[in-house]
């Protein structure tokens, strides 16, 4: 007798990151048209480009940080056993995760504006970019969440209480940055 399938959490993910990529290579075109059309002089300023692609870097920067970290801490604590890349089966509280839910994803809506700002796109980075972090918002807070669930029960229901889905203390803020992931164990 076969077992029943569980949810296709690889599907699961690379639907999200195609999702992702329409979102940013879908957002860069429409900012450089709108761009075209609202704000020409500023889209063929060098000096404005140059300032955009340069805080676009270091934004990045920021984003890859956390990315690491959250990323290095689900891999040691999350995973038990031979799982896919991506997969865990072990809910983490403790580290980036003891102050926020979604540490990584924190980090990862940041990414419209990167690339709004080294594409040096005034239309994305303002209206796009914006929109398309609040879908993604909306996005984590529906379907992470009830994956969460089901996949955690009532251990995720008591970790909900207590920690936010974001958290934008500087505290936390800092410790995500600057957390390694020996200190997980805290």
């Amino acid at each position: 007798m076969k077992a029943p399938a569980g949810p296709n959490w690889s599907t699961s993910v690379r639907v999200r990151l195609l999702l992702w990529l329409v979102f940013l290579a879908g957002g860069g075109a429409a900012g450089v048209w709108l761009d075209l059309k609202l704000f020409p002089q500023l889209f063929s300023n060098p000096w404005w480009h140059l300032a955009t692609f340069i805080t676009g870097l270091m934004l990045l920067r920021l984003v890859f940080r956390v990315s690491r970290v959250t990323g290095r801490s689900l891999a040691r604590r999350g995973r038990v056993g031979n799982l896919p890349r991506m997969e865990t089966n072990r809910l983490v509280t403790s580290g980036p995760y003891a102050c926020m839910r979604h540490p990584m994803h924190l980090g990862l809506l940041f990414f419209p504006w990167v690339v709004a700002l080294v594409i040096g796109s005034p239309s994305f980075l303002f209206f796009i970019a914006p929109m398309e972090m609040v879908t993604m918002v909306a996005m984590i807070l529906t379907l992470e969440e009830r994956e969460a669930l089901q996949k955690f029960g009532a251990s995720y229901t008591a970790y909900r209480r207590r920690v936010p889905a974001f958290n934008l203390r500087p505290a936390c803020l800092r410790r995500l940055l600057r957390e390694s992931v020996e200190a997980d164990d805290s």
